[in-house]
């Protein structure tokens, strides 16, 4: 799975116009859209060829949205708003590649309104952990998004295996591997994992600290997870690496700079990780990494800059072998 990325209380992708369109040939991404987050309505699209960033010419959301989540197939990416100028929704957005339009019309919205959600799903469908809701709940509630019909349901769908927030997720075609985050007592090293084809959760390898606030991207053999933070004031560096074959978790590249709030968003051979907030100088930042699947390295050098600082954002794009 990657991340379809899921943002920086969650990850997630979704792009192309088809598998074959949005690939050029290969059915594997070329762009990324990165909702910036920190209460903006701004949208950029990153250009993996090329390594570019812009916010011209991409559609904005339909309204200020902040610690909400994204993911999507080859046409589309649905976001979960998280909060907004009208305090905290179950509105979600849906974002069309072809006509670069975006609305939040005819697009199914939550079982209940929350915030701190992430995401991950494949082709079909896309899976929303609902994060916390308007009455302070950490929820185990999760809905299944159809991209088909455009409808949301929480009906027969897996839930978490325990409340939580400021979770991530990553995943490939088959499942969706769900770190849950901020759980009653603190952090949590908790990942649930999520099979589409019967909906059920269970226990997947646990990250190698517990954490919040992290994002997550991958591709078809590997998640890579951004932990975050440790506790609401220690952040690091930290990544680990999620081999689907085997549910085993190890060392992966660090960030280039402490990070929390960050997101990400991937093809079928990198990740790009928004930063967020940069914890050691407690500012938030345009920084991004690329994140080499292949050689496990992560580099801040030449990768386009967001168009202005954010945190709490997400990010989806498609991926050849995720999102099929």
């Amino acid at each position: 799975m990657p991340l379809i990325q899921t943002r920086g209380a969650g990850s997630a992708r979704g792009f192309g116009f088809s598998a074959t369109q949005a690939g050029g040939g290969g059915g594997d991404g070329t762009v990324a859209i990165f909702n910036i987050g920190s209460y903006t309505t701004i949208r950029n699209r990153y250009t993996y060829a090329t390594c570019t960033s812009t916010a011209s010419g991409v559609a904005a959301l339909s309204t200020f949205t902040n610690r909400g989540s994204a993911v999507g197939n080859s046409t589309r990416i649905i976001t979960a708003l998280g909060t907004s100028t009208a305090g905290i929704v179950s509105t979600r957005c849906k974002y069309t590649y072809a006509t670069c339009t975006s609305t939040t019309s005819g697009v199914g919205t939550a079982s209940v309104a929350s915030y701190d959600s992430s995401a991950a799903g494949n082709s079909t469908r896309g899976i929303f952990a609902l994060g916390m809701s308007g009455s302070c709940v950490r929820l185990t509630t999760r809905n299944k998004y159809t991209y088909a019909c455009c409808t949301s349901t929480a009906c027969g769908v897996g839930t978490a295996s325990s409340g939580s927030q400021q979770g991530s997720a990553a995943g490939n075609s088959t499942r969706g591997i769900f770190a849950l985050g901020q759980i009653t007592g603190g952090q949590s090293s908790t990942r649930n994992k999520y099979t589409y084809a019967t909906c059920t959760s269970t226990s997947a390898a646990g990250a190698s600290r517990a954490s919040s606030q992290g994002s997550a991207a991958g591709n078809s053999t590997k998640g890579v997870f951004a932990l975050g933070c440790t506790s609401f004031a220690v952040c690091g560096t930290v990544r680990n690496s999620y081999i689907y074959a085997t549910c085993t978790s190890c060392y992966a590249a660090c960030s280039s700079v402490r990070s929390s709030w960050g997101s990400a968003a991937g093809n079928s051979t990198r990740g790009i990780f928004a930063i967020g907030t940069n914890s050691q100088t407690g500012s938030q930042t345009t920084i991004r990494n690329k994140y080499t699947y292949a050689t496990d390295t992560s580099t801040a050098c030449g990768v386009g800059a967001a168009s202005q600082t954010s945190h709490q954002g997400s990010a989806a794009s498609w991926a050849t072998c995720v999102n099929v």
